[in-house]
């Protein structure tokens, strides 16, 4: 059987974690300074690179060359070549232990973790418990794991990765070194799918990518899972394909509506919501990808400083449309629309007739004569 592509290309080493740059200098000095703390909470976005880090520290602590060389200890990394950072890749290492919250959530579980940690690890340096989703743990569990993260045998090595940073009790919080993994930009994950796509010889084009990771919303796990399925179905990864697939419209569709509202023209507007309808998308996305749009340029109109912020999210040419309908909007029926569009997203999701919303909304802001441009 292969290797799902998201296994195949995690990263190895901690330089090879994008987008979270601040997390991998300060665990990297650590390494240096042969400082790894007793416990870590790593919370963020799902797909940012959490349980991955986790590994990657654990291959860190037990790393056979790492404890031999002196020299290549400086660079804070692990070898990927001696026999702990090995099986810790191939996920056969005995003193990693990697636990799923979300379904072993109770005090019972706790305790038997408590029992094992209390045993010196069978042929490693450290033990390694790393524990995911750890926000679903009981209120008993999180009390019994009290004691023994405050004062943990020398030996051990806890993580605990959240999804939900704010369900973590302070007393838990308290007790760990807390690492924030950003939301990843899409030009990042874009980036990371382009060399993927050049290694495995997939022909994709860039508009195809750019959708598949903007429906990733700043994962690059769920991102690589996209294009490893839509791979499986199509021979050439190509834009169509992939909003066929996704039910999801590119950016070139959604800033093709917002230059139709900006020029108040409704029948034109109303013609291409028939045609996403026809195509069968999904319209509520849809919708969101426009607020998103329109929120974009209502907020570059007043703060041209965000563009360094929205170009994480943007590719150049993108960004150049945006620029350019932020001069053409005008600013108080754009407003308006906004509002209009966001209730029209809320009633979307609960009604049979998607669509229905979302052309009164449109019908309501552009039919007046004095919205006209």
């Amino acid at each position: 059987m292969s290797l799902a592509i998201y296994r195949k290309y995690r990263p190895k080493k901690l330089a090879d974690v994008l987008g979270q740059e601040t997390v991998v200098q300060i665990l990297q000095n650590a390494a240096k300074q042969d400082r790894l703390a007793h416990a870590y909470l790593f919370y963020g976005p799902r797909g940012s690179g959490k349980t991955t880090t986790a590994r990657l520290i654990a291959k860190i602590a037990n790393c056979e060359k790492r404890q031999q060389d002196r020299k290549f200890k400086e660079q804070g990394e692990p070898c990927n070549e001696c026999r702990p950072c090995v099986e810790i890749d191939e996920g056969r290492a005995l003193d990693v232990v990697e636990i799923d919250a979300a379904s072993n959530r109770g005090i019972d579980e706790i305790r038997d973790l408590k029992e094992g940690i209390k045993f010196s690890p069978t042929s490693y340096r450290y033990k390694i418990f790393i524990v995911d989703e750890a926000h679903q743990l009981t209120k008993e569990a999180f009390n019994a794991l009290l004691k023994t993260l405050e004062e943990p045998p020398a030996h051990v090595i806890f993580v605990l990765a959240t999804t939900e940073y704010e369900k973590m009790p302070a007393t838990i919080t308290s007790r760990a070194q807390r690492f924030h993994f950003k939301r990843l930009p899409l030009v990042k994950i874009v980036g990371k799918l382009k060399a993927i796509a050049n290694a495995e010889k997939i022909k994709a084009d860039d508009a195809a990518l750019e959708l598949i990771a903007s429906a990733a919303e700043g994962s690059f796990r769920d991102a690589e899972s996209l294009l490893d399925q839509i791979n499986s179905l199509e021979d050439e990864i190509v834009l169509e394909s992939v909003e066929k697939i996704l039910g999801q419209v590119g950016f070139k569709r959604t800033a093709e509506l917002a230059e139709l509202l900006i020029k108040n023209d409704l029948a034109g507007c109303l013609d291409y919501l028939a045609k996403i309808q026809e195509g069968g998308y999904n319209l509520v996305q849809f919708n969101k990808d426009l607020i998103h749009y329109l929120r974009r340029i209502l907020a570059l109109r007043f703060g041209p400083d965000l563009e360094k912020e929205f170009s994480r999210e943007l590719t150049d040419q993108e960004l150049n449309t945006v620029k350019k309908h932020s001069q053409l909007i005008d600013i108080d029926r754009t407003i308006v629309l906004l509002k209009s569009l966001i209730r029209a997203y809320t009633e979307m999701r609960y009604s049979p007739f998607a669509i229905v919303p979302l052309e009164v909304a449109i019908i309501d802001n552009l039919k007046n004569s004095e919205y006209n441009l």
